[in-house]
């Protein structure tokens, strides 16, 4: 697993949504190195880590754990959004005594509907030996039924390659464990350590449908929403959603 440590203190983990990397959660990350120690990774599939076919849960709370353990520490703090807050929940779910306190951004733990087609075909349909610049990859992006802010974001995954272009994400990889992305194993013990979970409140991903969800497997849990912000929650309210983490994870 590639990752990138700034800061000292007791450790924090950061860990991304699906088409992103490492860079996704810096600006929150750079709000906590004055007093924690935060490990940004690239998970599975994404950025520079290692390309795998199967990405469930469990395996990618493996990854985890075994990133614990090759930090030397004997347990750590997870933030995950979106598929990074799956991730961050199934280690606190398999691995409790690893993780110390727990922040989940609009993600539930529950299997969600797949709504991710149409940023496939785009992804796939790139053509990415033609295109001669990010802007014309915008429009694909963008004549592919892809709003501006989403296409803007993944193409953040656009690098230059000897031949043109390429994703720095393996897209047939996430096309492949797509199904395992947008589901939930079942957990037989729930996690009793400290979490936060933070919503938008103009996004879908977190509703009162999934409140049962959430306080059984997650029983001490504390909940914010955020006004104004949907499900890219980090960014659109950078400073509202760094206070909130902070205040949790110092208290």
């Amino acid at each position: 697993m590639h990752y990138t440590t700034n800061g000292n203190g007791p450790v924090v983990i950061l860990i991304h949504g699906l088409f992103g990397d490492l860079d996704n959660l810096k600006a929150l990350g750079k709000s906590l190195e004055d007093s924690f120690t935060v490990v940004r990774v690239d998970v599975a599939n994404h950025g520079n880590s290692k390309r795998v076919t199967s990405m469930t849960y469990l395996s990618l709370a493996e990854d985890i754990k075994q990133l614990i353990e090759n930090l030397n520490i004997s347990n750590a703090i997870l933030i995950g959004h979106s598929m990074g807050g799956k991730i961050a929940m199934a280690t606190a779910l398999s691995y409790p005594e690893q993780v110390s306190k727990l922040v989940v951004a609009d993600i539930a733990p529950v299997t969600y509907n797949s709504r991710h087609d149409k940023v496939f075909a785009a992804l796939e349909s790139m053509p990415l030996s033609q295109i001669k610049d990010r802007r014309d990859a915008l429009q694909h992006m963008l004549e592919h039924d892809i709003d501006e802010g989403t296409a803007q974001f993944l193409l953040k995954s656009l690098a230059r390659s000897d031949e043109g272009f390429k994703w720095k994400m393996n897209v047939q990889g996430l096309k492949h464990s797509y199904n395992d992305i947008i589901s939930w194993p079942t957990f037989t013990t729930p996690y009793q350590g400290a979490c936060l979970f933070i919503r938008g409140a103009d996004s879908d991903y977190v509703t009162s449908a999934h409140r049962s969800a959430i306080i059984e497997q997650f029983p001490t849990v504390k909940a914010k929403t955020i006004e104004g912000a949907g499900h890219w929650l980090h960014a659109q309210k950078a400073s509202i959603f760094n206070r909130i983490v902070k205040e949790f994870i110092t208290d």
